[in-house]
């Protein structure tokens, strides 16, 4: 690592690009579902100012038509993982304060966020949102659900 990128990585997160900012978030990061995943980094080429279709994600994705996508609210993303409860032990609330961190960054640096669920036992989910200056970026991870 030279010193130069040491030099970024310590600017404000508000500062950075979006990816340099999450990086130190996503270390570790998993989303709880019956098999907890990772979050990680995605870009996405499609860069227009309109929203996003389940159509041009298919696209995207390369998937075949028979793939079931759908567009859901970014509630639905947030919601399990930046609420608290009272049976929290250590690791949770650890957790709870990376996503709520995460969550804050995501509203600072990606406008007209989307969410989109891609299958439907072993589900991808991708948020993605403008970034104001090189196109699309979000988080995108994996449900399981049964």
């Amino acid at each position: 690592m030279t010193n130069e990128a040491t030099e970024r990585n310590d600017q404000p997160a508000e500062d950075r690009p979006f990816e340099q900012a999450a990086a130190p978030l996503l270390a570790d990061l998993l989303y709880p579902s019956e098999s907890d995943e990772p979050v990680e980094f995605v870009l996405c080429y499609l860069n227009q100012p309109e929203p996003l279709t389940v159509s041009q994600i298919k696209d995207w994705l390369m998937l075949p038509p028979s793939v079931y996508v759908e567009e859901v609210p970014e509630t639905t993303f947030w919601e399990p993982v930046v609420t608290g409860q009272d049976w929290f032990g250590d690791e949770e609330k650890k957790r709870l304060a990376q996503f709520q961190q995460l969550n804050q960054l995501v509203e600072q640096k990606l406008t007209g966020r989307q969410v989109f669920r891609v299958g439907e036992t072993e589900v991808k989910v991708y948020l993605l949102g403008q970034q104001s200056s090189s196109g699309r970026a979000g988080l995108k991870t994996t449900l399981v659900e049964t």
